[in-house]
């Protein structure tokens, strides 16, 4: 498996060293670290959202099957994927995109805290409005509108992470 993650990163980054070269930017090694620390979270986000779209259409399955919630199952559904599904981020996020470094002290609880205020923005409040755009005003089926919500909150989600909730001080 690291192997295969060390073929991915190298040919993501000759990518991305020859866009600044088309761009004639130079790539700093700050720079280079963040799009490297974009494919991190894009990996652990790959897994992130397949645990929280199976949380999503397991809990509406139950709902739907039970009846309960009609009008609102595909918020319910929303929120139990959210709240599992950001730990699930968390951990994976902490313990390999951004790590602390060597010495640094991390409030875990702190950060856990940052982690569900940054996903609370995108995973509930953004995604929702957007949850009843794409389903209750241009009828888009319950179980496609969250993968379109993807697009916006993963570059959101992103930044949040790196400058706030897992940042330096």
């Amino acid at each position: 498996m690291k192997k295969v993650y060390k073929a991915i990163e190298n040919i993501y980054m000759k990518c991305v060293e020859l866009l600044f070269r088309i761009l004639k930017k130079d790539l700093t090694d700050k720079t280079r670290q963040t799009f490297k620390e974009f494919l991190q979270f894009g990996l652990v986000g790959v897994s992130n959202t397949i645990v929280s779209y199976a949380l999503y259409a397991i809990t509406l399955g139950i709902l739907i099957n039970a009846g309960l919630f009609p009008s609102i199952d595909y918020f319910i559904a929303n929120v139990v994927s959210f709240l599992l599904s950001v730990l699930w981020s968390f951990y994976w996020n902490n313990k390999y995109v951004f790590k602390a470094d060597d010495g640094e002290k991390r409030n875990i609880w702190a950060a856990l805290f940052k982690t569900y205020c940054s996903y609370a923005f995108t995973g509930l409040i953004l995604n929702n409005v957007l949850l009843y755009l794409w389903v209750s005003v241009l009828g888009i089926n319950k179980m496609i509108a969250p993968i379109i919500n993807l697009i916006i909150n993963i570059p959101i989600n992103f930044f949040m992470n790196k400058l706030w909730a897992f940042g330096k001080k």
